[in-house]
């Protein structure tokens, strides 16, 4: 996967990443919509499965990971990737972290395994909406306020009985929401295939805020609006 066009490294070695280039990344790699990746969001913030993607670039792909996602990144602010043993941060100039990865396992730097491998995660992430969460947020009688959709990366981990699977693909497993009043946490379970073998298993937990009682008419509109959109940009 070419990562470079999504990304700008300063004279001191950190990574910026602009608007332009997180909405584009977001679109066209993942097939994401959510606006708050678009250029002029009020709560604009960068994709996770950006700085996911540049994890496993930077630092290979470990057979047990777990990212937990502790802010969203702006617009172009410089970040520093660092790997301290087992752990992998993602900060600011101010040491504010917004990315925490904890690993274990031998790693592999394969460039091949690295790149289908985030290829197939990123392409599963980006389908969140509508695929996965509208049929949860129904069957729960809950919606986002469609004025102010607010979805948020929380957290992903999986682990991987072998490495060296250049071609595997990802299955969806299962979902649930745990709703607690305004908010509710969605989780996105998955597996990895290797031919006829399960090599792996994952988790996606998301979190939905401003929920409101479920209108399908509303939902319908916006799915509409989002498949509009999906078809300018893959036009």
């Amino acid at each position: 996967m070419v990562l470079e066009e999504f990304f700008i490294e300063d004279d001191d070695g950190r990574i910026v990443i602009t608007a332009e280039q997180a909405s584009r990344f977001a679109k066209e790699m993942a097939g994401d919509f959510n606006p708050i990746h678009n250029p002029g969001a009020r709560r604009f913030c960068v994709p996770g499965d950006l700085l996911f993607s540049l994890v496993l670039a930077r630092f290979g792909l470990s057979p047990c990971m777990t990212f937990y996602f502790r802010g969203m990144v702006g617009d172009s602010v410089p970040l520093t990737f660092e790997q301290s043993g087992e752990t992998i941060t993602v900060s600011d100039a101010r040491g504010k972290v917004y990315l925490h990865v904890d690993r274990s396992g031998e790693p592999t730097f394969d460039p091949t395994v690295i790149s289908a491998f985030t290829r197939r995660y990123i392409a599963f992430s980006g389908r969140n909406f509508p695929h996965y969460l509208q049929p949860l947020m129904q069957e729960h009688g809950v919606m986002f306020n469609p004025e102010r959709p607010l979805v948020i990366y929380d957290s992903m981990g999986f682990c991987l009985n072998r490495l060296d699977a250049e071609a595997p693909t990802l299955h969806f497993d299962k979902a649930w929401l745990d709703v607690a009043g305004k908010r509710a946490d969605a989780h996105m379970h998955f597996e990895m295939i290797a031919g006829d073998e399960r090599i792996g298993t994952g988790e996606k937990k998301l979190v939905v805020s401003g929920l409101q009682p479920y209108c399908d008419e509303t939902m319908q509109g916006i799915i509409c609006d989002f498949n509009k959109l999906k078809a300018a940009a893959t036009a």
